[in-house]
């Protein structure tokens, strides 16, 4: 447990009081969705659609973070990004988040791996999976990891060849031409890759 001036001394130069949280577990305590921190006063929290009286005010950027949290799973650069929107300083935020991650209320990768089971339920390849990721707000790096990981167990493949069993039921009695381009066109949009594409398409539509 460190003191508020040591933290200031760590996280810049905002002069708002810090009232260090006491976790007793990754899910449990004042961070826990479920018991958060009691509100400091109505002044000192953003109010919805305005900027925050204080950018540097950190218990009313982590009640932000926490209402966010609430909504959706977020990686951390999302949630950053949304924070850094609302007006908060940055770092106050990187504070903030750098936290929700130490207790555990935000996990990148255990977003990044729930994102891919989401990605190959659609049905989507391995490229399409890693734009998706990205698009999310997971960072690059860590997106192509899970999804190399993901490849490597053949989801991507299962998933491509469950696409083309799906659009041979959808298209049956159509000519094998216009059959095999709708395939490409639908594989193409779910980033999937040529050679898996070419190898289905083959088996099931020549």
């Amino acid at each position: 447990m460190i003191s508020a001036e040591a933290f200031l001394a760590a996280h810049g130069t905002c002069e708002t009081p810090v009232v260090e949280p006491s976790v007793d577990s990754p899910r449990r305590g004042t961070w826990s969705r479920g018991n958060r921190p009691a509100r400091r006063s109505a002044r000192s929290m953003s109010r919805p659609g305005r900027e925050p009286e204080d950018p540097c005010d950190v218990d009313a950027c982590r009640e932000s973070a926490l209402r966010l949290l609430d909504a959706a799973d977020r990686p951390s650069g999302a949630l950053r990004d949304r924070l850094i929107d609302k007006g908060y300083d940055d770092e106050t935020v990187a504070a903030v988040v750098d936290r929700l991650i130490e207790v555990g209320l935000v996990d990148d990768e255990s977003y990044a791996q729930s994102a891919v089971r989401y990605c190959v339920g659609r049905l989507m390849g391995y490229r399409g999976a890693v734009m998706e990721l990205a698009r999310k707000g997971v960072d690059r790096p860590l997106a192509e990891r899970v999804c190399d990981e993901a490849r490597m167990s053949g989801v991507f493949e299962d998933a491509a060849w469950e696409l083309g069993r799906r659009s041979a039921a959808k298209t049956q009695g159509m000519d094998p031409k216009v059959r095999k381009r709708r395939f490409w066109s639908s594989g193409g949009r779910k980033g999937h890759d040529a050679e898996t594409l070419r190898a289905i398409a083959h088996e099931l539509f020549d």
